[in-house]
């Protein structure tokens, strides 16, 4: 009984001792570590959340870019930093659930070495053909793509990356031959698949990539997300016809694992009345992203499913890092 009673008053004074901390937090800037270069989107958005953040918080909230390794730099660094919240990381799925699986060297666990504050914003890929591609739905294109013998060309940003990935858990779940070829960055798929040197393209909505599918150039057959998306009014989804199909791109801020619960929530706080904002709302939807604030949890959770799909998916096709 008298341990019993030691523990709880243990655990009581632990729980103080964070509540006090949260009410002093923060104490300093707030370096917000982007993995990428910038001037980049990733960059950009979260320099959208610096200035309405530093009012919440009121400290600076610095953008510091570590850049290489496909993410994997800033995000050991933060992995490594002290848990105490002033240090965070912006990141997405490649840096937090695909990297550490590509790389033997990445120097951390995705799941295990943060603590998610909330999602900043979701977003859908997009399925498009060539317009001269004789298909006019997703059906239609499976049905083409197994008449194939040796398999229809699909462009993806690089070996590794999220547009390779999705198109690979595609062809599994479609039981399709498709032939992967990498290109270095984002730019020449789009030219691969106007041009008609690829048959198949998975890629995030953009201004750009909006104009030719409006303008009769390529066609978009279904976004990857389980429900249809604003992004793309009137597009089916890949689960209309693959049931459970279900693949979003996400950007949310992390800080690293211990970080105390009260400072994670008061961050999410903050993160959940900015992204609330119909200024921040649309400055994203311009990058063709949606702005979604979440719980801890629910990110956690997000995180918890998908890292584990993308490890068994790379064993399986076999896919190594260039």
């Amino acid at each position: 009984m008298k341990k019993r009673v030691l523990f709880a008053a243990i655990a009581a004074c632990a729980l103080a001792g964070q509540a006090a901390v949260a009410q002093t937090f923060p104490t300093k800037p707030i370096r917000l570590v982007v993995p990428y270069p910038a001037g980049g989107t990733t960059d950009i958005m979260a320099r959208a959340l610096q200035e309405p953040l530093q009012q919440l918080l009121g400290q600076p909230v610095v953008v510091d870019n570590k850049a290489g390794a496909a993410g994997a730099i800033g995000t050991k660094e933060v992995a490594r930093a002290p848990a105490d919240g002033h240090t965070l990381l912006f990141s997405n799925n490649g840096p937090t659930s695909i990297v550490p699986f590509l790389q033997s060297g990445a120097g951390y666990d995705g799941v295990k070495d943060f603590a998610p504050v909330s999602l900043v914003t979701t977003a859908p890929m997009f399925v498009v053909v060539n317009a001269a591609t004789p298909v006019k739905t997703l059906s239609e294109f499976i049905d083409h793509a197994r008449k194939q013998p040796e398999g229809l060309h699909y462009a993806s940003a690089g070996i590794g990356s999220f547009g390779h990935l999705t198109t690979e858990l595609f062809a599994r779940e479609a039981g399709l031959k498709l032939v992967h070829v990498p290109y270095r960055g984002q730019a020449p798929t789009t030219n691969a698949i106007l041009t008609n040197e690829v048959k198949l393209l998975m890629t995030t909505a953009s201004g750009s990539m909006n104009e030719y599918i409006s303008g009769g150039k390529l066609k978009l057959l279904a976004v990857t997300t389980k429900e249809p998306s604003p992004l793309a009014p009137g597009a089916p989804t890949v689960a209309q016809v693959l049931p459970n199909f279900n693949i979003e791109v996400w950007f949310g801020i992390l800080a690293p694992a211990k970080t105390p619960e009260p400072v994670v929530a008061k961050l999410n706080e903050a993160l959940t009345k900015v992204l609330a904002e119909p200024a921040i709302k649309e400055r994203y939807k311009t990058f063709g992203v949606i702005a979604r604030a979440s719980t801890p949890k629910e990110f956690e959770d997000l995180i918890s499913e998908e890292a584990p799909r993308w490890a068994a998916l790379i064993r399986e096709r076999g896919i190594k890092p260039e």
